[in-house]
């Protein structure tokens, strides 16, 4: 069982910087004692207080079925080691086969509302509450949810930002290019004043 004490809850003013950077993430959800697990490309935070995010999840998913039905649904942001198995998740259907099972990913639930959360090879976690919107619902792919608790692990993002190093490749965060090609986040840039 790997080590998880590494990671930290992180503040909620903080929790939109988790996604800001576009990341591909893992939406997890669960309802009726089945839970689920797919990748997600487009993500990002919509409102700083209260946090609020969106990611778009296909309205023909299990995923979408199961995250309407519960109410809540959660984002995992892997980490560079986690590169296949977000590729194998975000290539076959969750009705078809129980993908949490077959590829033995340890999840833990939430603190708030319990969703499925990921920590093993994962960078951070977003547990979140869906914010419904009945005209949209059947029309747009896009959810949107409130951010009600969220965690990283403090060797790749701690007092609020991200530090891309040498030693924490494997918890890079990783960027879908199309195709099963992805590109790992590495090296930070601080910004001077002009």
């Amino acid at each position: 069982m790997p080590d998880l004490s590494h990671f930290d809850p992180v503040d909620l003013p903080h929790a939109s910087r988790l996604v800001n950077h576009g990341p591909t993430v893992l939406v997890t959800s669960a309802h009726g004692g089945r839970a689920n697990v797919m990748a997600a490309a487009w993500s990002m935070p919509v409102e700083f207080t209260p946090p609020r995010i969106a990611v778009v999840i296909d309205k023909r998913t299990w995923t979408r079925e199961l995250v309407l039905a519960s109410g809540a649904f959660g984002l995992c942001v892997p980490g560079a080691a986690l590169v296949d198995l977000t590729h194998a998740v975000g290539s076959c259907s969750g009705r078809a086969v129980d993908k949490i099972a077959r590829h033995g990913i340890a999840t833990r639930p939430g603190p708030v509302l319990g969703v499925p959360v990921i920590e093993a090879g994962c960078a951070a976690w977003l547990e979140c509450r869906l914010i419904r919107e009945p005209h949209t619902e059947d029309a747009y792919d896009t959810c949107f949810g409130e951010v009600v608790a969220a965690a990283a692990d403090r060797r790749i993002f701690a007092g609020g930002h991200w530090t891309f190093r040498d030693d924490n490749a494997a918890l890079q965060t990783i960027h879908h290019l199309g195709g099963g090609h992805f590109v790992r986040a590495g090296g930070t840039l601080r910004a001077a004043p002009l």
